[in-house]
């Protein structure tokens, strides 16, 4: 034996040590292992893996977003300089994205689709069999398959084109010029003066912003520079996005070609700093949507395409509740630090909607569309307090954080975009109508009341507790319940109208009992005072839109000359209080007239409190209900009627054949 020949080996009958034998066997084993192993780097031709190895079956790859496990996926996928700026590191789930484009070219699906689509993957894997002479001989149908695909393909890829948006078919489904007859003129000469008033109101706050803070954010009018902020992510120019529906209706097209020219030579997208979502959709998005709808200027929609993409990170988190902020540049999203446990806020989350559907109407691209309804599938399924919507929701477990109701600030926005979704839906999205109703049912039960002076009012819920105060955000409401009468039950109609008027008409009296004829920040009904406020920090007046937002749509609704003498009383306050040499410039306190200014001209007020202002003096054919619904920042969106863009679709299609 050649053992026995080797140092070390013993001669007797048992050949090798116990620990040699051990040695030996764990060689011969790592052998074996070592060229089976092999067989799974052969090609799957080979017939000798064929007849080692079984069908294996491909793991299903989940489709969508929002999901934690995609999530963790993105998350270990991203390289390290994408990780949060400033130090911030996101919570559990979140991701960002890179790659802007493939976010837009590849959008989600809805669950029922990726269910189908995994049932439909699952069949075709249980079909497939190995590769074997069966499969050589039907290469030939195979190519001639694929040839007949890629044909296909083309053809599709036609008729998407096809498919744009069209501008001309738009305009065809209004049912009338968005300028009205005449530019929304009045007949009666002393609404008509008034009108004008505001428009001179509106040429003086934008000659002095060109004059002094042109291409920054906003004026400061007291020290005549520029303010930019950090709400916009670095974007600038927010009053000129702001101002360019405002400067066309009312005709000032000088200063409109400016604003045009501005967007297009110096509107900058490509910012790296950090954006509210909110903000920059309203504004900006909101903007320019308007402006390319009103104008059908394609560099509007060439520009709000560009920014509706680099929103779409945000969304990134594990139930697609969005993050409230978000760095433009790298696409990573973060919750507002004031915000409790790190949560996304009603008021933002919820006033995406009508903007996004239109990305999507632009672009054909659907994901905008199922960012949105993900929020709503989402928020109908969770349980609702008293049926009531509380402030604050975890974008990570998608639970409320704190039970804290509220129709001013930090929810308001999200119920005015209900009502208006259904509106713009052309009265076709219910389940948006059937969330407003309900809501509206639950606020009604919970949070409106009468104080006892008479006037009604919407407190705030903590708890269970209320908190008999009302913002002057939460006045915008007088004008959301007028618009929803209609649509309603039967029977409620009259009692929305009269609640709508009620509520107006307690925001008005927030006016009228202070010196200035302006209101306050917030106002109260307990310690025995009614619509005044009672704390020092809540006496500021800021230029707002709310009360003379809902004086025009009470106007509108029931053409009572009450609504127009109020807007025309904010007018004159405006102008004494308000206008200083260079713009106009909120106030620190409504109760004295001893002016002390707040150096600030806020683009809100030239795109939401003249533009109301002059639609209140106007005849209601300039920018008609019946076409159009303004989003929280008033600018007009129009109505999207599928069945007569549809119809016009296919008249086309007939006259082409």
């Amino acid at each position: 034996m050649v053992f026995r020949k080797l140092p070390g080996v013993s001669a007797s009958g048992m050949g090798l040590r116990l620990s040699q034998k051990f040695v030996f066997l764990l060689f011969l084993s790592g052998l074996v292992t070592l060229c089976f192993g092999a067989l799974f780097f052969l090609p799957d031709s080979v017939r000798l893996k064929r007849i080692f190895l079984s069908k294996t079956e491909t793991q299903p790859v989940t489709v969508g977003s929002g999901s934690e496990n995609d999530a963790t996926r993105e998350h270990l996928k991203r390289p390290r300089d994408q990780e949060p700026a400033r130090g911030m590191t996101p919570a559990k789930g979140e991701t960002t994205s890179t790659k802007l484009k493939s976010l837009s070219r590849n959008p989600t699906v809805s669950l029922e689709a990726t269910e189908e689509r995994l049932a439909g993957g699952k069949a075709q894997e249980d079909f497939t069999l190995p590769r074997s002479k069966t499969e050589s001989k039907t290469e030939s149908k195979t190519e001639s398959a694929s040839e007949k695909a890629a044909t296909s393909s083309s053809a599709s890829n036609r008729a998407a084109m096809s498919d744009r948006f069209s501008y001309d078919k738009f305009k065809g489904c209004l049912l009338k010029p968005p300028l009205g007859r005449d530019t929304g003129r009045p007949s009666d000469p002393q609404t008509n003066e008034r009108r004008e008033k505001v428009k001179e109101m509106m040429k003086f706050s934008w000659d002095n912003y060109k004059r002094y803070a042109w291409g920054k954010n906003e004026l400061r009018p007291l020290t005549k520079n520029g303010h930019i902020g950090n709400m916009f992510g670095g974007l600038r120019g927010a009053s000129i996005i702001d101002s360019l529906d405002t400067l066309y209706i009312m005709g000032l097209m000088e200063e409109y070609n400016d604003a045009k020219e501005w967007v297009q030579t110096s509107l900058d997208l490509n910012s790296n700093g950090e954006a509210s979502l909110f903000e920059v959709n309203i504004r900006y998005v909101g903007g320019l949507l308007a402006a390319y709808y009103l104008t059908g200027e394609e560099m509007y929609k060439s520009k709000v395409m560009e920014l509706g993409e680099k929103l779409l990170p945000a969304f990134n988190t594990p139930t697609g509740i969005p993050r409230g902020v978000i760095n433009l540049g790298s696409g990573t999203s973060w919750s507002w630090g004031w915000a409790s446990a790190g949560s996304s806020i009603l008021a933002e989350f919820g006033t995406l909607h009508l903007e996004f559907v239109h990305l999507s109407e632009l672009s054909r691209n659907p994901i905008y569309t199922e960012k949105v309804m993900n929020i709503r599938k989402l928020l109908n399924k969770i349980e609702k307090p008293h049926g009531l919507y509380p402030n604050f929701l975890s974008p990570v477990s998608g639970n409320w954080v704190q039970h804290h109701v509220s129709i001013g600030g930090l929810g308001d926005s999200f119920y005015e975009y209900l009502i208006k979704s259904y509106l713009m839906s052309d009265k076709t999205d219910e389940d948006a109508k059937k969330m407003y109703y309900g809501a509206m049912e639950a606020i009604e039960a919970n949070l409106v009341q009468k104080s006892p002076g008479g006037l009604t009012y919407m407190a705030e819920w903590r708890g269970g507790i209320l908190d008999h105060k009302m913002g002057h955000l939460a006045c915008f409401s007088g004008g959301m319940i007028g618009i929803g009468a209609d649509d309603g039950a039967p029977e409620k109609r009259q009692h929305f109208l009269d609640l709508a008027a009620e509520i107006t008409h307690t925001c008005h009296e927030s006016y009228t009992r202070s010196a200035t004829k302006l209101g306050p920040e917030a106002f109260r009904f307990d310690g025995g005072g009614e619509a005044t406020a009672t704390r020092l920090s809540d006496r500021y007046y800021i230029l707002r839109p709310e009360v003379i937002e809902s004086y025009m749509y009470m106007w509108r609704l029931t053409h009572d000359p009450k609504y127009r003498e109020w807007g025309w009383e904010a007018v004159e306050a405006l102008e004494q209080h308000c206008r200083v040499e260079s713009g106009f410039s909120g106030i620190r306190d409504v109760y004295t007239m001893t002016a002390s200014h707040d150096n600030m001209q806020q683009s809100f007020f030239l795109s939401e409190t003249l533009k109301y202002l002059y639609l209140l003096f106007s005849d209601d054919d300039l920018l008609p209900l019946e076409d159009w619904v303004f989003n929280t920042e008033a600018h007009p969106l129009p109505i999207i009627r599928r069945g007569c863009l549809q119809d016009q679709a296919t008249q086309d299609k007939t006259v082409s054949e």
